[in-house]
């Protein structure tokens, strides 16, 4: 998943420098996440994706906010070092269990340690997003932090949900836009698709910021 804390929503990152009309400008997702290329792509934008050259290891004693924060800038900054004047997004996810950081579980094992670590649990899915464009020396970056709570879950019903969607490449070993919905119940956030990968509505005021017209592509024609 990509998740939760109460609605205590960061505003846009200090770092800004304001920036011209970049609406011709290319635009690229530095992510190799398939959920990500498809939530932008609800956006109905022209873009690439270009994935980034970031170690994504967590410096000692960082806080979860601050490793999905720094790693979202990393990337995107990774990327736009390649294409300039390109406009780049980049987004990291990091799941908070009482301070402690859960990443993607990669294999069955860990992802049922995950699931047994958090049943019966509140769980805080911190969703950064950064987007940056150095030939016009824009840099901005907001966070989405979405509040889960997690059911009394059976070890049968780990087991079952695992086998069923191996979601093994998801922060928090679930997906709640699939069968992982079943494993929760509540969802507090104020950007509906962070816990997804990608909170759209802070994507949306970062990308407007930077000049980028979201609404570049012509409507189909009336009949």
């Amino acid at each position: 998943m990509q998740a939760p804390a109460a609605r205590a929503q960061t505003p846009l990152h200090p770092r800004h420098v304001p920036a011209p009309d970049q609406s011709g400008r290319p635009l690229i997702l530095a992510s190799s996440s398939v959920y990500r290329r498809d939530l932008l792509m609800r956006l109905r934008l022209p873009f690439s994706v270009q994935p980034p050259t970031v170690d994504e290891t967590a410096i000692q004693h960082e806080a979860p906010s601050a490793l999905a924060e720094r790693l979202a800038l990393g990337k995107a900054r990774e990327v736009a070092s390649r294409f300039p004047q390109a406009v780049v997004i980049g987004s990291d996810q990091v799941a908070d269990l009482y301070g402690s950081p859960l990443g993607k579980p990669g294999n069955h094992a860990r992802a049922a340690e995950q699931l047994r670590q958090m049943r019966g649990q509140s769980v805080i899915f911190h969703t950064a997003v950064s987007v940056v464009c150095l030939e016009s020396r824009f840099e901005a970056s907001s966070m989405a932090t979405v509040r889960v709570q997690f059911r009394e879950l059976d070890d049968a019903e780990i087991e079952h949900y695992l086998r069923t969607e191996q979601p093994y490449d998801c922060a928090g070993s679930a997906k709640s836009e699939g069968l992982g919905i079943v494993l929760l119940s509540a969802i507090d956030s104020d950007d509906p698709t962070a816990l997804i990968g990608l909170p759209l509505i802070r994507t949306c005021t970062l990308l407007r910021s930077a000049g980028v017209n979201l609404f570049a592509t012509a409507p189909a024609a009336l009949p």
